[in-house]
């Protein structure tokens, strides 16, 4: 079991005291959220930690499926910017996450979905040429957030020959259970705990998410990829790591 966590936890704070904190721990990995304050990096200081690393693209301000083309399109070199950061400190992942719907884009849902399409696909295929695995992230059900059914979202990137970010918070807080959350497109996975009313990333075994049981079908189905703890406090790492050490 490859075991990691984002800087989720403390992206407030410089990054070197993510790493080290993470390094102290025994991670195998650590997930560099790429977005501000953490946007412009001296990837020179990754040489200075004993771990491997994914990236997750920006989140702020981002809009992939945008119907303002200017806009989709800086998203898109925003992304494109984490994964050149990939490539250039050997991390195989990039999480990227689908766009949104605005208030006023629902009576254009047709054209919005298309243009995420077209976007991720853009993405995927500058990833592969960099030799980095762009892997689409399913959502939360909250309002304007586009695919948070990781059906549907499976069958998307598998249309694209692509990979798949399984966020096993947002599938539960969508209403899935764990017989919901396997597909072999599945190359990443984050883990955090919810009681399903709110996207809360609570340490594992502090909600009511069945984890045992969605992390047992993956460690039987021999799941390669990182499990990437995506907590949104700093001693919930040391709790979510301790209870997969002790789990599985």
């Amino acid at each position: 079991m490859k075991i990691g966590a984002s800087t989720l936890s403390g992206f407030k704070d410089d990054i070197g005291t993510n790493l080290e904190y993470f390094e102290e721990l025994g991670l195998d990995y650590a997930e560099i959220l790429h977005q501000y304050p953490n946007q412009d990096l001296d990837t020179d200081i990754f040489e200075n930690y004993n771990l491997k690393y994914t990236v997750h693209s920006p989140i702020i301000n981002l809009n992939i499926a945008s119907l303002t083309e200017n806009i989709r399109q800086a998203s898109i070199a925003e992304i494109k910017k984490s994964i050149d950061l990939a490539n250039e400190i050997d991390a195989e992942i990039v999480v990227v996450h689908p766009g949104s719907i605005p208030f006023l884009g629902r009576d254009f849902e047709d054209k919005i979905f298309e243009l995420n399409k077209q976007s991720i696909e853009e993405i995927g295929e500058y990833g592969k040429e960099l030799g980095v695995n762009a892997a689409i992230e399913n959502m939360p059900t909250f309002e304007g957030y586009m695919y948070s059914n990781p059906y549907e979202l499976n069958e998307l990137v598998t249309s694209l020959d692509m990979s798949m970010t399984l966020d096993i918070g947002h599938a539960n807080h969508a209403g899935y259970g764990p017989e919901d959350m396997y597909f072999d497109s599945i190359k990443h996975i984050h883990a955090h705990d919810n009681n399903g009313d709110d996207d809360s990333h609570y340490a594992l075994g502090d909600g009511s998410i069945d984890l045992k049981s969605i992390i047992s079908t993956f460690e039987d189905k021999k799941y390669n990829g990182t499990y990437i703890i995506e907590v949104n406090e700093k001693d919930w790492v040391k709790k979510s790591y301790d209870y997969l050490k002790n789990n599985f």
